[in-house]
């Protein structure tokens, strides 16, 4: 299944690929001459106005989980369509406990990890992200109804896909919305429940430029 997911993305994300640098390389619909002739500066090397540093506050929540987190980021722009980066995050997730859910057991959890991802714009304002993650996890539970109680440590490798949208102008600031899902399915993925049931995580974010362009 989770072949199947990837390779659906991956598909659309070459065809959006394609369809956005002729977007953008028209120089028309909605861009400016300037914004064409600055598209191609792409490819001629490092430039500092390219690097953007940021951060994303993401929450997760259904009818029993709970979670919250921040990842600060540092991206580069390689492209009018394509950002790429790396980041860190520290989540925090509650399940609450249940008699008829689970066993009447209260799971909590705080990670730590790091990651990389990678934004393509097939529009200005709509981007498909992926990002693979590797997080330190510490989980306890509490039994209320005279069950196990205790805690454990581990690890768990994950690849949040999913869609965004916001405004994005090379070399301002920016903020986005974006609605990831955790698709590797690992049992101790911070982004799934006790039953193994991913958490839609929303994450809102902004990006901020180096030496930002003055007009």
């Amino acid at each position: 299944m989770v072949k199947k997911i990837l390779t659906v993305v991956l598909f659309f994300a070459a065809c959006y690929s394609v369809s956005a640098q002729r977007y953008y390389r028209e120089g028309e619909r909605g861009r400016d001459r300037e914004a064409y002739e600055d598209d191609q500066t792409y490819g001629d090397g490092f430039k500092t106005e390219h690097l953007f540093i940021g951060g994303n506050l993401g929450l997760g929540y259904d009818s029993y989980t709970f979670s919250a987190g921040i990842s600060p980021e540092v991206g580069y722009s390689f492209a009018r369509w394509f950002d790429a980066g790396v980041l860190v995050n520290l989540n925090y997730s509650s399940e609450r406990a249940d008699p008829y859910y689970n066993d009447n057991t209260r799971l909590r959890s705080f990670n730590y990890g790091i990651g990389a991802f990678a934004r393509a714009y097939p529009l200005p304002f709509l981007f498909l992200q992926a990002g693979p993650e590797m997080n330190w996890i510490h989980y306890s539970y509490k039994s209320f109804s005279g069950g196990t109680s205790g805690s454990y440590d581990t690890q768990a490798a994950s690849l949040l896909l999913g869609v965004g949208y916001g405004q994005r102008l090379v070399g301002k600031s920016s903020m986005h919305l974006a609605l990831l899902v955790d698709v590797l399915n690992n049992k101790d993925s911070p982004y799934l429940d006790s039953y193994g049931r991913i958490i839609p995580v929303l994450k809102a974010g902004f990006d901020i430029y180096f030496h930002p362009k003055r007009k």
